[in-house]
């Protein structure tokens, strides 16, 4: 008898709490993005990061602080929960505008062993702020990374993904990733899709970020007007498990 595949959720943040719950997150301090040239330094203040009506929200502020012209936030799992395959995914509503740079990503929890990107890097949801309505979902690892990457963008025309909620997700494999946005499957990659070696067959962890500026996504110029928001209503991790 062929058997069904179905997603049991096992782990999941629904943001319900008054305040962001430290067992399942943490919340970097000072660190800033600089080797992507990234402008912002990412903080755990109340004004950068928080739970309102439900949500979290993460704030990029223009503002002199320590030395920088920008301030944000940055959380991850890492040390506190790892998955190794499932579905994962989060329904958000991210910010646009020049230089506005969201993210919702994975690292494998060896980048402190192994260093960056042997660890592998899944980018579950990028979004370049200046091109409103596309998002993007790629790989980094050994021998494509940075612009070597492999990924693929989703452009839904006349959308601007600023203007409300959208469900971004991979659903992980041993042997393939693909990207979902809103249910509708964009992009499939496989062991024969990279250059190098497969570095997706151990446990990761999660980020959520809003940077300002890169050399990736350009700069905030005078048509970017802050803050920007980066509102996440939740996050889930599924597994996968066999029914008759």
């Amino acid at each position: 008898m062929m058997k069904n595949k179905i997603w049991k959720l096992v782990w999941q943040d629904e943001f319900d709490g008054l305040d962001i719950d430290q067992t399942k997150w943490h919340l970097d301090t000072g660190y800033t993005g600089g080797s992507n040239g990234e402008l912002e330094i990412y903080t755990p203040r109340p004004e950068n990061v928080c739970i309102k009506d439900g949500c979290l929200v993460i704030t990029a502020q223009k503002e002199d602080y320590q030395g920088f012209l920008y301030t944000a936030a940055r959380l991850k799992t890492q040390g506190l929960h790892s998955w190794k395959y499932g579905r994962i995914e989060a329904f958000i509503k991210i910010p646009s505008g020049q230089g506005v740079w969201p993210a919702f990503w994975m690292l494998g929890n060896d980048i402190s062993t192994v260093g960056w990107p042997d660890c592998g890097e899944i980018d579950i949801m990028e979004h370049i702020g200046y091109r409103a309505e596309t998002v993007r979902g790629t790989i980094h690892g050994p021998g494509y990374s940075r612009d070597d990457s492999v990924g693929a963008d989703f452009t839904n025309p006349g959308v601007n993904f600023s203007d409300d909620f959208h469900l971004f997700a991979v659903e992980w494999e041993p042997d393939q990733i693909s990207w979902y946005v809103d249910d509708c499957q964009y992009s499939t990659l496989t062991t024969h899709s990279v250059p190098g070696k497969w570095a997706f067959d151990h446990p990761f962890f999660l980020l959520l970020n809003l940077a300002v500026g890169g050399h990736w996504p350009g700069y905030p110029d005078e048509t970017t007007i802050f803050p920007k928001f980066m509102v996440v209503d939740y996050v889930r991790v599924y597994e996968k498990v066999e029914s008759d």
